[in-house]
């Protein structure tokens, strides 16, 4: 998910680590507040594969700074990223819902509808699958309002795609 978020600033302007770190607080701080130690192998990664170029440039305080962008192939991946179906892991699908969704707008129309389906049979699979587990199971008081809570966000996510997908029909 940490390349998901760099190449998307990324894709948007030319920012140092710090910026980068910077920029995504500001625009995700709600979704998740990744650290320096995060993001820096993520940007040798990235870099390493061609997504991400560095500049090496001095700053007005005459301390060398690495200033990273996006390359043609970065947005290609960051695309590649956003359409691509949700892992299986149903703890982190909620908030890399909410992520996918928050960059949807660098792609095209196609695109998204192919991100909002695959988010989509996801939601509906696990949802289907709490419910059962609800129905299948004698919880007591505290996990049982944690998994109600968790059918509600569901349906909530189906609810918003659902929404996102008539906007973009019209």
């Amino acid at each position: 998910m940490i390349e998901l978020l760099i190449l998307f600033e990324l894709s948007k302007k030319t920012l140092t680590m710090y910026g980068i770190s910077k920029e995504i607080r500001a625009s995700f701080s709600v979704l998740t507040t990744p650290s320096y130690g995060t993001i820096k192998p993520a940007l040798t990664r990235l870099e390493k594969d061609g997504f991400v170029k560095s500049q090496k440039t001095m700053s007005s305080g005459g301390r060398p700074s690495n200033y990273y962008s996006a390359t043609k192939e970065g947005i290609n991946e960051l695309k590649r990223l956003l359409i691509s179906p949700p892992q299986d892991n149903p703890v982190q699908f909620l908030t890399t819902a909410r992520i996918k969704l928050a960059c949807a707008d660098i792609l095209n129309k196609d695109e998204q509808e192919e991100l909002i389906k695959h988010l989509r049979i996801k939601a509906e699979s696990l949802l289907i699958e709490t419910q059962s587990m609800l129905k299948n199971k004698d919880f007591s008081y505290f996990p049982k309002m944690v998994f109600d809570n968790l059918v509600c966000e569901y349906k909530n996510l189906i609810l918003l795609l659902e929404g996102l997908k008539n906007a973009g029909a019209r």
